[in-house]
């Protein structure tokens, strides 16, 4: 009985120091918006476009990875995609750079570019976009 209670105490011992090791992992994997570092009257964009008929499945395959390649961008500071759980093919996007200068070098990129060609082709109408700022201090 003690060697069956030391064995499980020793299992859970360990399951529990590996779980601390994977945790800094974890976290390293999913950075968190620092709303600290986002400065007041940062440049924001709100856009959307929505798929022609029929072409849903196109212009998501098309638009997921944007998702990887813009928060990859050293320079901006917020991005999320999302399509309306009502009408699929219906596309939001909320990015948040520090600067008009940065959002165009981001728009300047090749892979921004790439995806805006195939837009005649999936889209409805194109994008619709709000250029917004940034309203609040960042609290230090």
């Amino acid at each position: 009985m003690q060697m069956l209670v030391r064995n499980s105490l020793g299992a859970l011992l360990f399951a529990a120091s590996m779980a601390m090791t994977a945790a800094p992992v974890l976290a390293q994997e999913a950075p968190r918006v620092r709303y600290q570092e986002i400065p007041e009257g940062a440049y924001s964009v709100v856009a959307q476009v929505r798929a022609k008929p029929g072409k849903e499945d196109e212009l998501r395959t098309a638009t997921l990875p944007l998702i990887d390649l813009v928060r990859g961008d050293p320079k901006n500071l917020v991005y999320f995609l999302q399509e309306d759980r009502a009408k699929p093919g219906h596309f939001i996007f909320y990015e948040v750079f520090a600067s008009q200068a940065d959002f165009d070098a981001h728009n300047a990129m090749p892979y921004v570019q790439t995806w805006f060609a195939k837009l005649p082709e999936l889209a409805d109408g194109g994008v619709e976009v709000m250029h917004m700022a940034v309203l609040g201090k960042p609290k230090k």
